[in-house]
């Protein structure tokens, strides 16, 4: 059964390496803005209680007129953001109402996600724990070091990992906590549960849930979207 769903956006990034004026998030895919539309798929599912999107701190009130046209929807904050992606997390779930009890996290420039891999990643999360969506790996993969291939690996046990991440909110506030007093970075929310011992459970995602990084990533997605 799910309960009651809280959602973080870490948008703090300030898109350095998009070489655009402005953060990616804020660039318009149909004169919409990519954050607008990623959010928009939380505030409109029946179970999320609260969200809280982690912005850059000069960004504030662009953010929150971004998100206007969908505020109302859900309840919906605002916080400045953190130097790295992790610290953005942790400082949204600071935010975040008492009550929730399944926590997640998504990426602010993933805004092709659907309701129904919002709910898997959910369901499994309140089932056991954690849970993130990911696809197997179709390409050869080899470790590489000076430009010189080390070794060939298996990639049958390999996946590419996306969001939405959900975790049951006190594991995900442990594994933050205890990465902070660690002084561990990881490159998403399931390493720090990892960290824990704790199971993270799988649910295959989507070809089309892209993160867009690069240029490229934002034409495929216009084209996409235009179709």
């Amino acid at each position: 059964m799910i309960g009651r769903v809280a959602v973080v956006i870490p948008a703090g990034g300030v898109g350095a390496r998009f070489g655009r004026r402005i953060p990616k998030q804020f660039i318009k895919i149909q004169r919409v803005p990519i954050l607008t539309m990623t959010v928009s798929h939380f505030t409109r599912h029946p179970a999320v209680t609260a969200i809280v999107v982690a912005a850059p701190e000069s960004h504030i009130e662009r953010t929150r007129r971004a998100l206007s046209p969908i505020a109302r929807r859900a309840p919906l904050a605002v916080v400045p953001g953190g130097r790295t992606r992790q610290d953005s997390v942790w400082l949204a779930m600071q935010a975040l109402p008492d009550d929730a009890e399944v926590i997640v996290v998504h990426d602010a420039v993933r805004p092709f996600i659907t309701r129904r891999l919002i709910d898997a990643v959910v369901r499994a999360a309140a089932e056991s724990g954690a849970a993130i969506c990911a696809l197997p790996i179709a390409e050869t993969v080899k470790r590489v070091r000076d430009d010189v291939v080390e070794a060939t690996l298996d990639r049958s046990e390999l996946w590419a990992v996306q969001t939405p991440q959900a975790f049951r909110a006190d594991l995900l506030r442990e594994a933050h906590e205890k990465a902070r007093r660690d002084s561990v970075v990881g490159t998403d929310d399931a390493m720090l549960v990892e960290r824990l011992g704790h199971p993270v459970r799988v649910v295959r995602g989507l070809a089309e849930n892209v993160k867009i990084t690069t240029p490229e990533d934002l034409r495929r997605a216009r084209r996409a979207w235009a179709r």
